[in-house]
């Protein structure tokens, strides 16, 4: 009898991605998604729809009792919100209260593994350093905040198997994040913000799928920093696409106080419209940030996982799958 998962945001860019992974290791997956989701993409898996309601520890439990999962892994939640108290509810309650339900499970549940964040440690506001296992946390937006308040509420469920990861900079097919780079540069543009030097780290999708279901049958409460293992200058990921798309762009520089203008107007028109800003102060100190290159030697001493892509292959099926569904 095949092993059950139940993975969260599964309609999702990486919740897609891992649902792959583990139909690949022989899992049963029940994928938890809203009645709202996009579930186009999932129609032709072999996978069990299911609807929890993160707000009703009560009705989680008896979802869970009744599907008798033997992993969790929790990868739903959100990156834009209207409010730190919003990240805080849907990022660290709800991560929360499914994982309290889940001790209903007993010994049935072997692993939770939550999909954090690096941002959860925040970057370095020094290039000469590396992100450790030891870093002190110190988030530098509220999303970031709230990750690490999802770390916490999880370590302090004393009698749960958990593993956490923390990956840094997530690209890969599906992805509408770093996407919107991609886009511009595939248009000859090629942006930047202010002249400042980084590094900056990324993992592409399918490295993390795989250290995700590798984490299911690792050891018990541990946390890891992901990325592919290299850290890279602000230039890097537009030298690699140019190249792979075979164009040439217009390379520019904004000025940080202009874009920062943007980031203003752009907090204060969602502040009216109550949505969720694109762009704001917060967001612009993440772009901006000095060193987010991260160790990943315990991952890979630890769970044995070695990261199979480096950016430029990574990039290059990436940006293939774009130009072949005709995102660029």
């Amino acid at each position: 009898m095949k092993e059950k998962v139940l993975i969260t945001g599964a309609s999702g860019f990486v919740g897609y991605h891992l649902i792959i992974e583990a139909l690949h290791n022989n899992l049963e997956v029940f994928a938890a998604v809203r009645n709202n989701s996009k579930i186009d993409h999932l129609k032709d898996l072999a996978i069990e729809y299911v609807y929890p309601d993160y707000t009703d520890i009560t009705s989680l439990k008896k979802d869970l009792l009744e599907k008798q999962y033997d992993y969790i892994i929790h990868a739903a939640g959100i990156t834009r919100a209207r409010s730190a108290a919003e990240y805080d509810r849907v990022n660290a309650e709800y991560t929360a209260n499914l994982a309290q339900a889940g001790l209903e499970l007993g010994s049935q549940l072997k692993k939770f593994v939550l999909i954090s964040s690096l941002a959860a440690v925040g970057p370095l506001k020094a290039l000469d350093g590396i992100i450790t296992a030891d870093t002190p946390p110190d988030p530098i937006t509220a999303y970031g905040s709230s990750k690490l308040l999802a770390e916490k509420k999880l370590k302090a469920i004393g009698d749960l198997n958990y593993t956490i990861l923390r990956p840094t900079a997530v690209y890969g097919p599906r992805d509408t994040g770093i996407f919107i780079f991609f886009k511009q540069v595939s248009r000859h543009l090629e942006a930047y913000i202010g002249r400042g030097e980084q590094k900056l780290s990324f993992i592409y999708v399918k490295d993390l799928a795989k250290a995700s279901i590798r984490a299911l049958h690792s050891g018990n409460k541990q946390t890891f920093n992901l990325s592919d293992g290299n850290f890279y200058d602000k230039y890097q990921l537009g030298h690699l696409s140019k190249n792979i798309l075979k164009v040439k762009t217009f390379k520019f520089h904004l000025l940080v106080n202009f874009v920062k203008l943007i980031a203003l107007v752009s907090e204060k028109v969602s502040s009216l419209r109550n949505t969720a800003p694109i762009l704001n102060l917060e967001k612009l100190d993440e772009l901006t940030a000095v060193n987010w290159s991260c160790s990943i030697e315990p991952v890979k001493q630890d769970l044995g996982f070695y990261p199979q892509y480096s950016l430029e292959d990574g990039l290059y099926e990436t940006l293939e799958w774009y130009r072949t569904n005709n995102w660029i």
